[in-house]
């Protein structure tokens, strides 16, 4: 399944999941920065017009009404470019919204390699870092359509701060309709007992076709969706350590301070194991298309198997 992609974009699963909640709940608003066409919003500023404000291009500004909003009652929707959603407002974050105790809710389009021609100036490899530091703050990084119709509603109704990164456009076809989520609660994909691949967002699909590589090897991987990155499964993690014995972790993100930053301070602190974290190593983005940049990255099954084939010769698990 992970080779066929949903019919629908992300960004149309989301906005429909959101509709579907405003219709239920008529404190919902949505607000913008000139990005309601690339953000995906425009449907539910159709239909919601005096629920939708466009801020325009001031997102530091735009995210302090959020916060105002929410000051209100209101449950405020706040949608840019990950870059602008995390290292462009963090100041508003941490301070309108998380010291406030608010309930915003700030989604962050197009992280990491789904920037593709937007370049690196707008890749975020560094969003993670920056919010998975403030207090309070709920992170979720959805996997494909049907997770992502499941946790906007979630979002919708847990009163809180959150952030939400993903691609805006379709996403490897992982979950069939009618999956469950918990948020705060990894997805075990499969199971394996000589080493487990922790991933998330666009990695997973990846990992998944890794697995079966490995498996044809003979080496069974166990894999775990971490869609929640804050706060992480430590349950699964501790649990996956002590199954397989060794950890590697493949994230659409700088390894500083990201997925497997959070794994790792789990594994030191309640199950040290060998650990082995893929992503992007410390560097800036670039112009590409996104299958492009994945493979540039090596963020790809192949680059997965094989470093964790790598990583295991490096081991004596006895």
């Amino acid at each position: 399944m992970v080779d066929i992609y949903d019919a629908q974009e992300m960004r149309e699963a989301y906005c429909d999941a959101l509709i579907a909640e405003a219709e239920k709940n008529d404190r919902i608003v949505v607000i913008d920065c000139d990005l309601s066409l690339s953000m995906g919003t425009g449907k539910f500023v159709r239909k919601f017009p005096e629920r939708s404000f466009n801020m325009g291009i001031q997102e530091a500004n735009a995210c302090s009404a959020a916060a105002g909003m929410a000051s209100t009652g209101l449950v405020p929707f706040f949608h840019s470019l990950a870059v602008f959603s995390s290292r462009r407002i963090c100041d508003q974050i941490y301070l309108s919204c998380a010291y406030a105790g608010l309930n915003v809710k700030i989604i962050g389009g197009d992280s990491g390699v789904a920037a593709a021609f937007n370049g690196g100036t707008h890749m975020a490899f560094e969003d993670l870092s920056i919010l998975r530091a403030v207090p309070g703050i709920t992170i979720l990084e959805p996997t494909d359509t049907v997770m992502m119709s499941a946790l906007v509603p979630k979002m919708a109704q847990t009163y809180g701060l959150f952030y939400m990164r993903y691609v805006r456009r379709k996403a490897a076809h992982v979950y069939d309709s009618g999956e469950k989520f918990e948020i705060g609660k990894a997805k075990v994909l499969r199971e394996g007992k000589d080493v487990t691949l922790i991933a998330s967002g666009v990695t997973v699909a990846e990992a998944l076709k890794a697995a079966e590589q490995l498996h044809e090897e003979g080496i069974e991987a166990r894999v775990a969706d971490m869609f929640t990155i804050k706060p992480i499964d430590e349950e699964c993690i501790v649990e996956s350590a002590k199954k397989t014995g060794a950890v590697l972790t493949v994230e659409n993100h700088n390894i500083i301070g990201g997925l497997g930053s959070a794994v790792a301070e789990v594994l030191s602190e309640k199950c040290p194991v060998p650990l082995l974290r893929m992503g992007i190593y410390d560097r800036f983005g670039e112009v590409g298309t996104q299958p492009y940049l994945m493979e540039k990255f090596r963020l790809t099954a192949p680059h997965i198997a094989e470093n964790a084939k790598r990583f295991l010769g490096r081991i004596d698990k006895k």
